[in-house]
Parts: structure tokens; C-alpha cells; sequence
């Protein structure tokens, strides 16, 4: 195993919701499952074990889903890790339902989502859930009916925040009229960069931007690519710039890389400390741009 000095509390801290302040580097929890994102993991005790190393090393912001597994990573995250240090906060998602590996399907109707909601409150172990995030617009139902009932859950003290996933400016302003919104959860990294509007949406009202897929992929980070010649020029990994080029392009970033080993959680967390100048991260966009 890998060792670190560095702490995720190096990648700064946002206020998420204006209230909860997290370390912006945190840990997506879907890789802890099994093949598929379907199951149980190989070894459920290595799972276990990267989620404690996550935390040890300073992480205080988990991303989860009820659909990882499905079920699979939010118990597992609570057997891990409750009872939760004061500081932690864990957010999961609704709103997608599972038939197979790799096979995910919308279902919005409120009697679903109310049901969700109820037994990730179970497997968390936990009484609130401090940010539930609209795993997908279903377009069978109307966004408004979708979040009513999350509404009524946030009234009633089941959930303190809510957020959304892949969505577009025009939908995140249509589901504010229903409940406030403090985060968005999109595909983003260096070489996708599709969703920039929702971002810059994100940065205009100060909600939090959860980049899904985080690190860079494609000709960008191919061997012997742009990337990878400038994560050896700086004594990187291609992971740890893309990590380290999120928190430094927008200050409501909160990037969430998962993984199931402890080395590799090691290998991101030091993104936080990467400390490249402004000429070189516009050089590595610029190489980004040239092989979009």
C-alpha cells in the first residue's frame, strides 16, 4: 500500500447548501459494488477498508445512490462507518431503478421516490439525509410531482438538501419553483466539457457542481497524449491532474473520483496538493481543446 501525507481537506471547502461545509475532493461510492455496478463487491471487507482509508485521509463528503447495487454501497457505507464522524456528510440519490449490470431505468412517480427515500433513511442508519439528489428526470412524470413529495420529506425533516442529476439551466430553474436546489450532479471532466453552461449556472448561484466521471478519458489521456505527457512532466498521474484541473477551474467543483482500492483512493487524494501555475493549466486546455 501507498502512503500520504496529503488531506482531502487540502482541495479547499464549500458550503454546500450555505450550511454543511465540505472538503471539495470527496469520494463517489459506486465502485465499492460489484461488476456492473450490480452486486456485491469481490471483497466486501476492502470495500469497507477504502471507505475508512476515504475518511482517515480527510474526506468528509460521500456520493452514494440507492441504484448502486442496487442497496449495496449505501449499507455497505454504514456498516463501514457508523456510527458517522460528526463531520461527515453523505448524500445518495433516487430515482433510477436496476433489472441488471449495467441496465439503469427512471421511475420519478412520487409513491416510488417516497418509498426510496425511506429505506435509504434505513441502510444509512441515519434520520436526515443531508443531501438526496434526483438520480434522473423521468419523462413520463412531471419534474413538479417528482420533487413534491421530496418537498414534503424536506418539511418533514427526512431530508435537509436537495439536489439534481443531468439536468440542463432550463430544468434546474423549472424544479426550483417546486424545492430549492443546492447542487448539480453531471458527466464532466478536461475532455468533456458538454455540460460548461450548467457549470457556469452552478458558479452564477453558488450551487454545488458535482462532476460525475471526473477523470479525463479519450486521445486527451491515451498513452503518450497531451495529459499523460503533462502528468509526467509534473510527476502526476493522468487521474491525479484531471482531479487537480476540476478543483482549479471552478470553485464550486466538488469532485467525487471512486474507486474500490485503497491505493488508488491514495493516488487520488493527492490531487489536492497538485499546484500547477495558470499558464499550465491554460496549456493543458489548450491541448484539451486540440484533441476534442
Amino acid at each position: 500500500m501507498t502512503t500520504t501525507t496529503v488531506n482531502a481537506s487540502a482541495s479547499g471547502v464549500f458550503q454546500l447548501g450555505g450550511d454543511l461545509p465540505i472538503h471539495r475532493l470527496g469520494f463517489g461510492a459506486m465502485r465499492i459494488t460489484g461488476e456492473g455496478i450490480w452486486g456485491e463487491p469481490k471483497d466486501q471487507q476492502k470495500a469497507k477498508q477504502v471507505l475508512r482509508r476515504a475518511v482517515e485521509l480527510g474526506v468528509n463528503f460521500i456520493d452514494t445512490a440507492d441504484a448502486y447495487g442496487p442497496e449495496v454501497s449505501e449499507r455497505l457505507i454504514a456498516e463501514a462507518l457508523h456510527p458517522y464522524p460528526k463531520d461527515l456528510i453523505i448524500a445518495t440519490k433516487g430515482g433510477l431503478t436496476r433489472s441488471g449490470p449495467n441496465e439503469w431505468a427512471p421511475v420519478g412517480r412520487p409513491e416510488y421516490l417516497r418509498q426510496q427515500v425511506e429505506l435509504s433513511l434505513r441502510r444509512l442508519k441515519v434520520e436526515r439525509i443531508d443531501l438526496w439528489q434526483l438520480h434522473r428526470i423521468d419523462p413520463k412524470v412531471p419534474v413538479e410531482e417528482s420533487l413534491g413529495v421530496i418537498k414534503d420529506l424536506q418539511k418533514q425533516g427526512k431530508i435537509r438538501h436537495v439536489g439534481l442529476s443531468e439536468v440542463t439551466p432550463e430544468e434546474i430553474d423549472r424544479a426550483k419553483k417546486t424545492v430549492e436546489i443546492v447542487s448539480v450532479q453531471n458527466l464532466y471532466n478536461l475532455s468533456d466539457r458538454q455540460h460548461e453552461k450548467v457549470l457556469q449556472y452552478c458558479e452564477k448561484h453558488n450551487l454545488g457542481f458535482i462532476p460525475w466521471f471526473p477523470v479525463a478519458a479519450g486521445k486527451l489521456a491515451r498513452t503518450g497524449g497531451p495529459l499523460d505527457s503533462a502528468a509526467k512532466r509534473h510527476n502526476n498521474t493522468v487521474a491525479q491532474l484531471s482531479i487537480a484541473w476540476l478543483l482549479h477551474h471552478s470553485p464550486v467543483a466538488l469532485p467525487i473520483p471512486g474507486t474500490s482500492s485503497v491505493d488508488h483512493l491514495e493516488e487520488n487524494i493527492q490531487s489536492a496538493s497538485v499546484d500547477l501555475s495558470a499558464e499550465e493549466w491554460k496549456a493543458i486546455e489548450n491541448d484539451a481543446a486540440k484533441s476534442a
